[in-house]
């Protein structure tokens, strides 16, 4: 937990008591210092009760004696329409901000490494944690992923935090300043929390707020909003400007390919062989993680030893069992057909479960990538959607639920594939709330499956 007694004299209202939230409460009780806090949901505020939280109803908030509003950066402060406690504080005139924003006023001493990108910022930032750690640096990794930002140990001046920002958090920072700031890609994505695609680009460069002489922005370059973004900072000066470019050489950068990592004087290397970084869309995290360890120093062979020994995210293209030569990779953290074409285009020789409930489009874009698939197994509400949109395009039957698929996945596999290689694959383009609690409680129970089945190897850390 992070020590926010230097916020001594201050007071906050809290808003939002899921995980981040707590975390606060926590963190500021512990170092006593005076807040409320609010959530409209009744479970959270028990929750927070429970730990001793101050719950007081939003109209009855005494803004006067309130220094700043720490908001879940899940709640809506400007669009679609403002949470009237964001409206509140912002009427009196307090500023917004998030736990991380009071892990930088707090740990001064450390060093930033933040991590954003509409796809590949959860991979990136656990992979330049992991070969950190390999390297044997002082290192934690956290915000919009794994441990929320105040319950990550404090770091001195040895010290590096490596967190994935979200464009909502964002937005909610005032001095923290990012020592190496990782821009991976953007593609549209919130546009209703952001009003269209320039306020939503405008949320992601909050990264390189306050960025100087000596600190680094690492620019993936391969869409044109990250081109502009490059431009722009070439253009202002002070932070280096490293770009990573897909299939082509670029002056003063890293490119890549699938399997292969050119570094800007040449020096290459070869990552073909690492299951758990498959594909092109991995070839930039992990150029994007080089890129950053290598500005805060670390050798190449120790980051080469790290993308080896890299252990993979759960629920994200996660190789959990094989039998005989298929082997079952859990990619339900692919609630869209975007994420799920970046599975896709990674493997051959599919039998592909998808379905759940269905986001606009369906799975119509993945049409390029239908010739991998072998089979498709459909589930959940989706099924009669997605039927349509394969009938003629590739053989598909209609499972109902995840087991079905798996066991008749399994069965298919077997039958066609005998000792060859192939991939049984959960990547469902779809939410999970039909059928599941969450993509998180989806994908357990596949691993799960998938290492119960006759004759199945456990397969990754977890084994």
């Amino acid at each position: 937990m992070i020590d926010l007694g230097v916020l001594k004299g201050s007071s906050f209202a809290v808003l939002g008591l899921a995980r981040s939230g707590l975390a606060t409460v926590r963190a500021l009780k512990a170092s006593g210092i005076d807040c409320v806090a609010w959530d409209d949901d009744a479970p959270s505020r028990d929750a927070a009760a429970a730990i001793g939280a101050r719950l007081v109803e939003p109209d009855r908030i005494e803004w006067p004696g309130i220094s700043a509003l720490v908001i879940s950066p899940g709640i809506p402060n400007r669009l679609p329409r403002p949470h009237p406690v964001a409206a509140a504080a912002r009427a009196a005139g307090k500023p917004l901000i998030c736990d991380v924003e009071l892990l930088a006023r707090a740990r001064t001493a450390a060093r930033y490494v933040a991590v954003t990108g509409t796809n590949g910022k959860s991979t990136t930032t656990a992979l330049i944690g992991h070969i950190l750690k390999s390297a044997g640096l002082a290192c934690e990794v956290g915000g919009n992923i794994g441990r929320g930002a105040l319950d990550l140990a404090p770091l001195g001046a040895e010290g590096l935090y490596v967190l994935e920002l979200s464009s909502y958090q964002l937005e909610l920072l005032d001095t923290f300043h990012a020592h190496v700031a990782v821009w991976l890609n953007i593609t549209p994505d919130h546009i209703d929390r952001h009003g269209d695609m320039a306020g939503y680009v405008a949320a992601k460069a909050h990264i390189f707020d306050r960025q100087q002489t000596g600190d680094c922005a690492v620019i993936g370059v391969d869409d044109d909003f990250s081109r502009a973004m490059r431009e722009t900072l070439a253009a202002r000066g002070g932070a280096a400007v490293v770009p990573v470019a897909l299939d082509r050489p670029i002056a003063g950068g890293v490119s890549f390919r699938a399997g292969m990592l050119v570094d800007a004087d040449g020096y290459t290397v070869d990552f073909s062989d690492v299951p758990t970084l498959p594909g092109a869309h991995n070839a930039q995290n992990a150029a994007c993680a080089w890129a950053a360890c290598r500005w805060l120093g670390v050798p190449r062979e120790a980051i080469v030893e790290g993308l080896r020994g890299y252990p993979g995210l759960p629920h994200r293209q996660e190789r959990v069992a094989a039998v005989g030569g298929v082997v079952y990779v859990n990619d339900s953290k692919a609630t869209n057909a975007d994420a799920a074409a970046r599975a896709l285009s990674s493997y051959r020789d599919i039998y592909w479960i998808l379905g759940g409930q269905a986001k606009e489009g369906g799975v119509a874009p993945l049409a390029p990538w239908f010739d991998r698939v072998r089979h498709a197994f459909l589930i959940g509400e989706a099924t009669e959607l997605f039927a349509g949109q394969l009938e003629g395009k590739l053989p598909f039957s209609r499972c109902g639920d995840l087991k079905s698929a798996l066991d008749a996945a399994y069965a298919l596999s077997r039958r066609e594939s005998g000792a060859g290689k192939a991939v049984v694959l959960l990547s469902p383009a779809c939410a999970s709330w039909d059928q599941w609690r969450s993509y998180e409680h989806r994908g357990d129970a596949f691993r799960a499956m998938a290492r119960a089945l006759p004759g199945a190897q456990s397969l990754g850390e977890a084994a």
